[in-house]
């Protein structure tokens, strides 16, 4: 067998069980709804070590910057009222907004999502900030009233009390256990 293969087989054999433990782990799901109620897509979340994946999958938003955070009750029963049901940010400590802030971030915080000019997006978000059932630091998503994601009109400033500048609520998807 020449080196290189057996290079490439150790790798292979070395990286399975990561891979195996990324299949196995906890995994929540979210459908997305406009403010008119209409389905604009899904994602996935999924449990790591050190946080949560965002595996976004998106469709019929406006194009250009959106401010994207995690809302603290897993609720989007109002949409023709803006998705305000679903709360403030996931912010169990009372820390200031913003990725950028040095008196925050609040968990709820994210980086913006860039919206296609037709419509779409397919993004991955890290948040190191949460958890999918609580760890220590960082509140669950799946607690006793949920959580949902919440889509804005504007682009966050990652800085801008309350929410950066975000603006309206445009879309919004509840958090829900996988299967």
């Amino acid at each position: 067998m020449k080196l290189s293969s057996v290079l490439t087989l150790s790798l292979g054999l070395a990286l399975l069980p990561a891979g195996l433990a990324a299949e196995n782990a906890e995994r929540a799901t979210v459908a997305f709804i406009d403010s008119a109620g209409n389905d604009i897509g899904n994602g996935v979340l999924i449990e790591s070590p050190h946080g949560v994946l965002i595996d976004l999958d998106l469709h019929g938003l406006p194009p250009g910057r959106r401010a994207i955070h995690i809302h603290a009750i897993g609720t989007c029963e109002d949409p023709d009222d803006g998705f305000v049901a679903s709360g403030g940010h996931l912010n169990p400590e009372g820390r200031a907004h913003g990725l950028m802030n040095p008196e925050g971030p609040d968990h709820g915080d994210l980086p913006n999502i860039i919206v296609r000019e037709d419509g779409t997006v397919q993004v991955e978000l890290f948040s190191h900030l949460v958890s999918l059932r609580g760890a220590p630091g960082r509140p669950a998503l799946l607690d006793y009233d949920g959580a949902a994601l919440v889509i804005h009109e504007n682009r966050d400033d990652h800085y801008s009390q309350p929410i950066g500048g975000a603006g309206p609520r445009i879309a919004c998807g509840v958090i829900t256990p996988e299967g």
